[in-house]
This record gives structure tokens, C-alpha cells and sequence, in this order.
């Protein structure tokens, strides 16, 4: 079964094309095919204006025409869009979902920063990990962060914070939105296991790529605490150049690193695993059980 899901990010737009094939234990396998990505930066516009650009819009949909295309290349049937932080608060979201529905034939849906939590769980990476530990998992975009519980194969809590890469830069972060998912977190997480966390998105990925860690290993806090630091200490353009970063990843690393940083240590947890899993996996896999349930 070939499947598509399309993630329209604060900072990035991705389209994830997935093979779902039998592993021959009864299990599936999901191979990825393709993984396409547009750094829209709708983010840069909406939470400084609450709109949407005429600028933006025009890339919106050359972007989902050219997925479009794509998706139909592959020969993909079933597919699935879904937008987060960025078009929950422009004004204007509306208006050109109706645009790119009536242009392309595809359906966006914006969903809730819950549901998004939710979303990113569907991987459900933490139930291939020991029950010696609870999992914390930490999802981090231009927007919002997610923030999802796991202790005993049990769901504990998924909850979404305004708290995002684009809303630091633009300085829309107030001290006490800070303070109250600190007080959340180590509210919420008191009396479990010790917490091992898992991170996604396009920031937490390129930092392991950086570290030279291998695939599977965890990358400890101070090695974190090391690298914001460090690339705190360059500009932009010196990040670019050193650390071989684009430029929509080398201004949004910084304030990541110190989301990553700071949720770790509220949750007392000191090292955190990167399994290269985000949204568009997690909307894979809900999209192929509403397929399969419907056959």
C-alpha cells in the first residue's frame, strides 16, 4: 500500500511518500520513498501579523501543486494534509485552504496542538523500549512544542505549548508561558520512572547528525547544553559557513536547542534518543489503519 501525508509546518512543508509492505511476522513495515521539503516560513509572517502574506499564499500553493504532482507520479491513492501552528493563528488560513482544495483537489486539514501531540505519538516508538524507564517524547517546531508522556505502555498526558523555534526569534514567548509548561512538566512527570526522552524534528535531527552519534544512540544533555552554547556563540551566516546549516536551519537551531534543554531538564531526564520520526510519519500511520479498517 503506497501513502502520502503532507505536514504544512510554521518554519517547513513536507511530503513524506511511504510503502507499507508485510514483514512476514504478521507486522508491517513502513519504507519511506520520498521525503520532500519546502521551507515555507509561513511562521515569519503569521506570528507577527496573524496573516498569511499574498507572498506566502503564491508559495503555498506552487508548493502543494508541485506535491500534487508528485503524489499522483508515485501513483499514491490514499493520502493525507494536515497544517499545525502557524495556520491555527493566521487569520486568513481559511481562505486559502479553500484555494488550494478548489486548485489542487486537496484537502487541508489544521489540526489542534492535542492533536498534533497525538499525531506524533502514532509512531509509537517508545513501545520498542524497555519498561524500565517512562518516555517523555519532545517535538519541536516553529510554532509550538508537543510534549508527550509515556510510562507502563501507558498514555499519561500529550500537551501542546506555544512555545516554538519562529515564536523565539520573533521574541512572542512571554516569561510565564515558559513558567507554566516548567511547572506543567515536573508537575506531571513527579513520582514515575527515571524519563529517557525521544526528540523529533528537523532541528533535534540535524544535531545528532552533527554529533556523529550512531544511529540509535541517545545524545546526553551536557552534549545538548555543549551545542547551544557553542552555536549561540556564531552568527547566523558563521553557522552556515562552520556547520554546513541552511540558512531556515541555522537561525532556528539556537532557540530549539534551548526548548530541548530546558523541557529535559524540567522533566529531570539526561539523555534523549533521535529515532528520525515527526508528524508526516505519525499521519502515515493513522491514514493507513483508517485505510485497512475501511477495506
Amino acid at each position: 500500500m503506497r501513502l502520502a501525508a503532507i505536514d504544512i509546518g510554521s518554519n517547513a512543508a513536507r511530503l513524506l511518500i511511504t510503502d507499507v509492505v508485510q514483514d512476514g511476522t504478521g507486522g508491517n513495515r513502513f519504507n519511506k520513498l520520498n521525503l520532500v521539503r519546502v521551507p515555507l516560513r509561513l511562521g515569519f509572517d503569521v506570528f507577527e501579523t496573524q496573516s498569511i502574506s499574498p507572498e506566502k499564499e503564491d508559495h503555498i500553493l506552487k508548493t502543494i501543486k508541485a506535491y500534487r504532482a508528485l503524489i499522483d507520479v508515485y501513483g499514491v491513492k490514499h493520502y493525507i494534509a494536515c497544517a499545525t501552528s502557524a495556520m491555527r493563528d493566521a487569520k486568513n488560513s481559511n481562505r486559502i485552504i479553500d484555494r488550494v482544495l478548489k486548485e489542487t483537489g486537496i484537502e487541508i486539514k489544521v489540526i489542534s496542538g492535542d492533536e498534533e501531540a497525538s499525531f506524533i505519538y502514532e509512531n509509537h516508538i517508545a513501545e520498542n523500549m524497555d519498561t524500565d524507564h517512562s518516555y517523555l517524547y519532545i517535538d519541536v517546531g516553529g510554532g509550538s512544542t508537543e510534549l508527550t508522556f509515556f510510562s507502563d505502555n501507558k498514555l499519561i498526558f500529550k500537551e501542546s505549548f506555544n512555545i516554538g523555534t519562529i515564536r523565539l526569534l520573533k521574541n512572542q514567548v512571554p516569561d510565564e508561558l515558559w513558567d507554566k509548561m516548567k511547572d506543567y512538566i515536573r508537575m506531571q512527570t513527579k513520582g514515575f520512572k527515571e524519563i529517557t526522552c525521544i526528540g523529533s524534528g528537523g532541528n533535534i535531527n540535524k544535531v545528532f547528525s552533527l554529533s556523529k552519534k550512531k544511529d540509535g544512540k541517545p545524545l546526553p544533555l551536557e552534549l545538548l547544553k555543549d551545542y547551544h552554547k557553542e552555536l549561540s556563540s556564531f552568527s547566523v551566516e558563521d553557522r552556515m559557513r562552520l556547520y554546513n546549516l541552511r540558512e531556515d536551519r541555522a537561525d532556528v537551531i539556537v532557540p530549539a536547542l534551548s526548548i530541548y534543554v530546558n523541557v529535559m531538564r524540567w522533566a529531570d531526564a539526561r539523555e534523549i534518543y533521535v529515532p528520525k520520526i515527526g508528524l508526516a510519519d505519525g499521519l502515515i500511520h493513522i491514514l493507513y489503519e483508517k485505510v485497512r479498517q475501511s477495506q
